[in-house]
């Protein structure tokens, strides 16, 4: 057993950092490892269904920490892209992929509809880091697809339920279920005691675990928090595994139900390195398992597959992204970044692999053809970066803790150009300033200025321990991504409550955001310049500078006025939109009275220099 966890190991350390130097990421660079000591070609390990049942398990936590992120606030923030881009891209890509496997394949619609869906999802992993290295998530193209990819993670739930249901459906062979403590009680007792149990999860999420977690917590021992952890997500596992139910299922729950909780972020930093090594077997055993002998046979058709597969994708998403009328320059980067197969797939192969839906041949096939498309995913980006004339470099290691010098006043989350006149003028003053952001590109820049910038991640308690938050005296935040942002806040205000926060607020609704989290500090990034430009060009358009100027600080006032009055509305379509609708008269009126009353100012002395001349 030492030395297959040997070899895995080696393979890992050597194909991951290999493929990510050739920009395939992480994921691609597992895969290639399985393939490379698998039994097709150096052959130093051969079956690895034992190891693939440990490491399905990296998929639970995975589901566990989709579950974590998935925040009410956040969800209903994307619910229209997430349930209509979402939606529409999983329902349409699984009728073609349906009616292609019935009509082309005569395949039996149990089997065509559980190979449709499960090729309709595209890959969590090789998206979301690909489109964070090359800087794209905050382009349109980058958010549409985070929300396609939050449907389909929340999707891969009904799934897991809906399968187990084609297996016992005709003409189908009945597979044998996984036994569990309840498969000899009536259906009707079954199916009670299992809504009992997910009600018990949900209901210990919130009312037992909270308690539990403060207590641990107060001993102050890491290692027994990162243990309650584990055992949380293996007993919820273990649970719905005895009930009948599916494991990912239960933990997917408790994620969501401890959203909100005080402890989400130390559950994710805990679970993070456990998911990601679990992840890596799981993607090193679905490489070995790949037939290259099968494939062999079946070259054209699997590159046919492959090619259709990804055509009927990239179609599918790349009218959605012209129906929803997306910037042209972000329609195709959307169509090519979901084209693949996902690895949520290689889940799903096997469960219905168990039951009997698919074909041992039709199994292997998939595989192939998912796998390949998974390879094909990056290159296809990569030659978009190019065409696009993007700039492409490699991403350093963060600095460590050790390396980061702790301020004793001010720090500093973001050095682009907002966080840089911010830390101009405080070192201008005097101000000692520790210096914290995540672009390669411009911490080289900065370093070669002879800047003192750190390479790190602010959403991090350990850097920002390292980086002296307990002693400092301010925290600013210049980043330009505003779910990072809230985030950060988040963590400052629960581990560093003397800190003062001032921040960046991107636009209107994330200043929103920023009050209902009570920061008091913070500025719109657009918003001073714009008002300057605005009394520059009622000059230009013939007002005086001195009314030019006073009407501006009417409508400022205004409009910080309005900002915390419709805050409180922000998620309410109706009542915001009638308040807008109010405001608006309220700033003409406003305005108005003020020009009167400056009116009435400047004929006063006129007035008394007449009475004195009488």
């Amino acid at each position: 057993m030492l030395e297959i966890a040997l070899i895995y190991l080696a393979a890992a350390v050597v194909a991951v950092p290999v493929a990510k130097r050739l920009g395939l990421g992480s994921v691609l660079g597992y895969l290639l490892a399985g393939i490379l000591i698998g039994p097709f070609v150096l052959g130093w390990v051969g079956d690895q269904a034992d190891v693939m049942h440990v490491a399905e398990f990296g998929v639970v936590m995975m589901l566990f920490l989709v579950g974590l992120e998935l925040e009410p606030a956040k969800l209903w923030r994307l619910r229209r892209p997430i349930l209509g881009l979402g939606g529409l891209q999983v329902i349409l890509t699984s009728a073609l992929i349906f009616a292609g496997a019935t009509v082309i394949f005569s395949m039996q619609w149990q089997s065509a509809l559980a190979l449709a869906l499960m090729l309709s999802l595209s890959s969590t992993a090789i998206v979301l880091q690909t489109l964070a290295e090359k800087g794209w998530m905050q382009q349109e193209a980058g958010r549409n697809s985070f929300a396609v990819l939050l449907f389909q993670d929340i999707a891969v739930i009904p799934i897991l339920a809906l399968l187990p249901l084609l297996a016992f459906l005709p003409p189908l062979e009945s597979a044998e279920q996984t036994e569990s403590l309840i498969s000899h009680f009536p259906v009707l007792s079954q199916v009670g005691i299992s809504v009992l149990t997910i009600a018990a999860i949900i209901l210990a999420g919130h009312y037992v675990s909270s308690p539990i977690f403060r207590y641990i917590a107060e001993t102050r021992l890491r290692e027994v928090f990162t243990i309650f952890a584990l055992f949380l997500v293996i007993a919820i596992a273990l649970l719905m595994q005895k009930v009948g139910l599916s494991p990912a299922l239960g933990t997917f729950l408790a994620g969501v139900v401890l959203a909100e909780s005080e402890f989400r972020h130390e559950l994710e930093v805990d679970i993070e390195p456990f998911k990601g090594l679990l992840l890596g077997l799981f993607f090193i055993t679905v490489g070995a398992s790949i037939d290259f002998a099968l494939l062999g046979q079946k070259l054209i058709t699997v590159m046919l597959l492959v090619a259709a597969l990804m055509a009927v994708k990239a179609l599918v998403l790349f009218s959605l992204a012209r129906l929803l009328k997306m910037e042209k320059s972000s329609q195709l980067l959307f169509a090519l970044a979901l084209a693949q197969g996902g690895e949520f797939a290689f889940v799903l192969l096997n469960l219905t692999s168990s039951l009997q839906i698919l074909t041992p041949e039709q199994t292997k096939l998939t595989t192939l053809v998912v796998a390949i498309s998974m390879l094909c995913a990056p290159l296809l980006l990569s030659l978009y970066d190019t065409l696009s004339q993007h700039g492409k470099g490699e991403k350093p290691d963060f600095d460590s803790p050790e390396e980061i010098a702790t301020s004793k006043q001010v720090i500093i989350a973001g050095y682009g150009r907002f966080g840089q006149v911010v830390g101009r003028l405080l070192v201008a003053q005097g101000y000692q300033v520790t210096v914290l952001d995540h672009s390669p590109h411009q911490i080289e820049l900065l370093r070669r200025l002879g800047k003192k910038v750190f390479y790190g991640d602010a959403g991090r308690k350990e850097l920002l321990d390292a980086a002296g938050a307990e002693q400092a005296e301010l925290l600013v935040i210049a980043i330009d991504d505003p779910d990072k942002t809230l985030s950060i806040i988040e963590l400052a205000k629960k581990h560093y409550p003397r800190l003062k926060i001032a921040t960046r607020a991107y636009d209107r609704r994330h200043a929103y955001e920023l009050i209902k989290r009570d920061v008091a500090h913070f500025s719109r990034e657009t918003f001073e310049s714009a008002l300057t430009l605005a009394v520059t060009s009622l000059t230009l358009l013939g007002n005086d500078e001195q009314s030019s100027r006073r009407a501006a600080e009417v409508f400022k006032a205004h409009d910080i006025d309005s900002l915390h009055q419709l805050a409180a509305l922000w998620g309410d379509d109706e009542s915001y939109g009638i308040a807008v609708h109010r405001r608006r008269k309220d700033l003409a009126q406003v305005l108005a009275e003020d020009e009167k009353a400056a009116e009435s100012l400047a004929s006063e002395p006129i007035a008394a220099t007449r009475h004195r001349a009488e």
